[in-house]
């Protein structure tokens, strides 16, 4: 499979389709066509590399709504009460870049994806683009084959966690925006985020401190200095959030 691409002079995946496909047959409890899993795989910059194959971005056309029906559907049972707008706001929180980017991390998905010289050069396996449009290739790859069922399956097993996740948030939806939210209202000062980087330029590594009042309330890491940041502040808004509990509970 691999020595077509490895002769050309083209980059391969570095870890074989057909454990992604094992995966994605697992999860959705049906055979996923391997075939169809290259294609959502396949990047167009390593697709005008090998001389014109068919890439992702149709699949990910397909898969892009897929997605949207299923969130949307899920979110609309299960806050009966939520307003339209509230419910938009909750499907933007996981519907977006760098949720998917995030999703598709946790998959590993970086290490399957066909990609060119030029985007394997530039950190092209843990660009938030690449991989948010590869995820949505991925589900729409599953429909094709194998329908609406196996590609809810494989939704809900990826965002199912996030629509918890957005449960939590405030009016924002995101961890920053709801950090200053709650240390607002409890009259704390606005945060400050210190962040610092290491590694090579084509793997830096960033790691950000989130300040209030003085005090790091909230530290995080990630490949990027947004992803860094999110998660010191996910770690000072649980901090704020247990405090204030706690200070509610004890005077009751």
């Amino acid at each position: 499979m691999g020595k077509g691409p490895a002769a050309a002079g083209s980059l391969t995946p570095l870890r074989p389709v057909t454990e992604l496909v094992d995966h994605l047959s697992e999860v959705t409890g049906v055979d996923v066509d391997e075939a169809l899993v290259r294609r959502a795989l396949t990047h167009r910059s390593y697709a005008y590399e090998m001389g014109g194959l068919p890439h992702n971005e149709r699949l990910e056309f397909l898969g892009d709504s897929v997605l949207g029906l299923v969130v949307t559907t899920t979110l609309y049972d299960t806050n009966p009460d939520e307003t339209e707008g509230q419910l938009a706001k909750l499907r933007a929180a996981v519907v977006n870049m760098r949720a998917l980017a995030d999703v598709g991390r946790t998959l590993g998905l970086g290490d399957f994806v066909f990609l060119g010289r030029g985007e394997e050069s530039t950190g092209g396996r843990d660009k938030d683009s690449i991989l948010a449009d590869t995820v949505e290739a991925v589900i729409g790859a599953v429909y094709q084959c194998a329908g609406i069922e196996a590609a809810g399956e494989l939704v809900h097993s990826l965002v199912d966690p996030l629509l918890a996740q957005s449960a939590t948030l405030g009016a924002g939806l995101d961890w920053k925006t709801s950090l200053q939210e709650i240390s607002s209202r409890h009259g704390l000062g606005s945060p400050e985020y210190l962040v610092s980087e290491d590694g090579p330029e084509h793997a830096k590594s960033f790691e950000a401190e989130v300040v209030i009042g003085g005090t790091v309330l909230g530290r995080g890491t990630g490949r990027t200095k947004k992803v860094a940041e999110q998660e010191a502040a996910a770690h000072a808004w649980t901090a704020i959030r247990d405090a204030h509990e706690s200070a509610t509970a004890d005077g009751a």
